[in-house]
């Protein structure tokens, strides 16, 4: 029960691509936004080329613990809507009172699947929302079982998020280049047609046929760190179809990648402080320095062992390099819960051993125990390389990584969005903020001390909305809805929820 629990939480992660970090930043491309939507795009029901889709009724049968699932119909190509089919996968668990509709929630990454983040549904959502909702998940295309991007082995995957992710010299940097050129001509050769066609504005219209499936007039929608930008793109393609958005810890739309990228390294940065602060109350804190300055120096220099001598690794033969310890580190930084348990991983890494780090990672990472992973990290990488326009040459991401802020994450972060640069499938404008112009109420939060979605994206979010209320979460971890233990933050949700009554712009939870 603890590992669902945990699963859950970090489904909500800006979950890691590329060569340990972070999947870039949180711009909104324009590939498929530079534009309204055209009428094959918002066609619905009734006439218009995409009337079979919106028109389908899903079959649903019994998938175990009183779930149902279903497969949903959607184009290939919304440009060409009599073209080729693809299957995106559905759950739902039918509500227990008197129910008002679905709710449909998303996990985040991109690449989580949200028919497994539905799963966990009494850990995700009150049980006054359970009794009257419907939860629905689905999986996002190219994610999950909805025609998933798949590009690599197991034991690629291992060598390549294994990889140095903080180069210290040419040779290190070419082995980056390499494996980053190599996973992007993988994806092509494996999921090419797939590749262009996995951006975030596909989805949101996707989003939209499910509702009409689903019998809603409006959608009610729970999306966690990326799954706001999909929330909000839903509202910028199709606000009169809004009934209740709820996007916790929010990216910022209008950031370019490089600067979301530095953005989300500090937030890293306020988190591991965080945790450094709280570490020297307890009696189990490994450093052995008991001010910020000297912890931060203890840690550093640790990564610093480990980058030069990997540690043991008592689950497998895997080294925990830099990578993987660093990758072990961030994890538990997303649940104050989890804090206890990074102590003794930190304390076990110091002692040469990084089981319990690389376990961590593993999670993370959607490793099994066999080797073998879930499609997220490929879907990550895969969506986030199409949704925003990234640099084309190695020089920006070095320059990134050698004038970041952010010494404990930002490098790192930089060098994991290299695949990028070599990305068959780009985008063909610049990022640019969403506003869901004419849409209502629209609740975002954001948490102070939020390591993968800093606050001032929640900030950010919610003044680009026409119609965006904030609601600020003092508090630590990333997200604040059902896993902050807020009583506030769930209070203020759920009465939106269910009675479509917002909170008041600028509401605060201690």
């Amino acid at each position: 029960m603890r590992r669902r629990r945990i699963a859950a939480l970090l489904a909500s992660a800006a979950l890691v691509t590329g060569c340990g970090a972070t999947g870039g930043g949180p711009s909104a491309s324009g590939r498929d936004t530079a534009a309204p939507p055209s009428a094959a795009a918002t066609a619905t029901g009734s006439a218009g080329p995409l009337q079979r889709y919106y028109e389908q009724k899903l079959s649903w049968s019994g998938c175990g613990q009183g779930f149902e699932c279903a497969s949903l119909a959607v184009p290939l190509d919304y440009d060409k809507p009599d073209g080729e089919q693809i299957k995106i996968s559905v759950i739902r668990l039918p509500a227990r009172g008197d129910r008002i509709g679905s709710l449909v929630v998303n996990p985040g990454g991109p690449g989580g699947s949200g028919v497994e983040y539905a799963r966990s549904a009494e850990f995700i959502v009150s049980p006054e929302i359970r009794n009257r909702f419907d939860i629905v998940g689905f999986d996002p295309r190219g994610v999950g079982g909805s025609s998933p991007v798949r590009c690599l082995t197991g034991r690629q995957l291992d060598e390549h998020l294994g990889l140095d992710a903080t180069p210290d010299d040419q040779d290190e940097i070419r082995a980056l280049e390499r494996s980053s050129r190599a996973f992007a001509e993988a994806c092509q050769a494996n999921a090419g047609k797939l590749l262009p066609h996995v951006g975030t504005a596909d989805a949101a219209r996707d989003m939209d046929v499910l509702r009409a499936a689903l019998g809603d007039e409006g959608l009610t929608y729970l999306g966690k760190s990326y799954g706001t930008y999909l929330g909000a793109m839903y509202a910028e393609l199709f606000p009169d179809k809004v009934r209740a958005l709820v996007l916790d810890g929010a990216l910022d739309p209008s950031l370019p990648p490089m600067k979301g990228i530095e953005g989300q390294a500090r937030g890293f940065e306020v988190a591991m402080d965080a945790f450094l602060k709280d570490c020297f109350e307890h009696d189990s804190c490994p450093f052995d320095s008991r001010d910020l300055d000297g912890a931060r120096e203890e840690f550093l220099d640790l990564m610093r062992r480990i980058d030069a001598r990997p540690l043991r690794n008592r689950q497998d033969g895997r080294q925990v390099t830099e990578a993987w310890a660093l990758l072990g580190v961030a994890t538990p930084l997303y649940d104050r819960n989890s804090w206890a348990s990074l102590r003794q991983a930190i304390a076990e890494a110091k002692a040469g051993d990084g089981t319990t780090l690389i376990s961590f990672a593993d999670i993370l990472m959607g490793r099994g125990g066999d080797g073998t992973y879930s499609n997220q990290t490929e879907a990550n990488t895969a969506i986030n390389c199409v949704d925003h326009s990234y640099p084309t040459s190695v020089a920006a991401y070095r320059r990134a990584a050698e004038t970041t802020q952010a010494p404990r994450f930002g490098a790192f972060i930089a060098w994991g969005a290299l695949p990028c640069a070599f990305w068959p499938a780009k985008s063909d404008d610049a990022d640019r903020r969403i506003t869901g112009e004419g849409a209502p109420p629209i609740v975002v939060i954001g948490t102070l001390r939020d390591p993968a979605t800093p606050y001032e994206w929640a900030e950010a979010l919610s003044t680009q909305l026409e119609s965006g209320r904030l609601i600020t979460y003092d508090g630590d971890g990333h997200t604040a809805y059902k896993t902050a233990g807020s009583t506030c933050v769930d209070r203020l949700v759920d009465r939106y929820l269910v009675d479509r009554t917002p909170p008041a712009d600028g509401a605060r939870c201690p």
